[in-house]
């Protein structure tokens, strides 16, 4: 009996996890979108550190240092992204719940 290969195992689980987020995010009510787009900007500011701390790091030119610097490049541009989109997103859902000033018509 053969051994399935690890990387077809990570693979399989990746996809995985890209439905089952997708209907997770999907199935939240919009009351809870808020508190959703804070914890992922959480999550992305440590992403920001662990993306900083590998492009300082890996001060080396061996094609591993260059990899893991551009790695590093790649999330701290991705999670800026996120954040910023986040930001915007909880901007127009909080801007949803504000009343509307009434208009005077006299």
């Amino acid at each position: 009996m053969e051994a399935i290969d690890p990387n077809i195992f990570r693979l399989t689980i990746f996809i995985l996890s890209i439905f089952v987020g997708y209907y997770v995010v999907w199935s939240v009510t919009p009351a809870l979108h808020t508190p959703l787009m804070a914890v992922t900007n959480a999550i992305s500011s440590v992403i920001i550190v662990g993306g900083l701390f590998a492009l300082v790091v890996s001060g080396d030119s061996t094609s591993l240092g260059v990899l893991s610097k551009s790695f590093g490049f790649l999330a701290v541009v991705l999670a800026a992204v996120n954040i910023f989109g986040g930001f915007l997103v909880t901007q127009r859902m909080l801007a949803m719940y504000r009343k509307k000033p009434k208009k005077d018509t006299d």
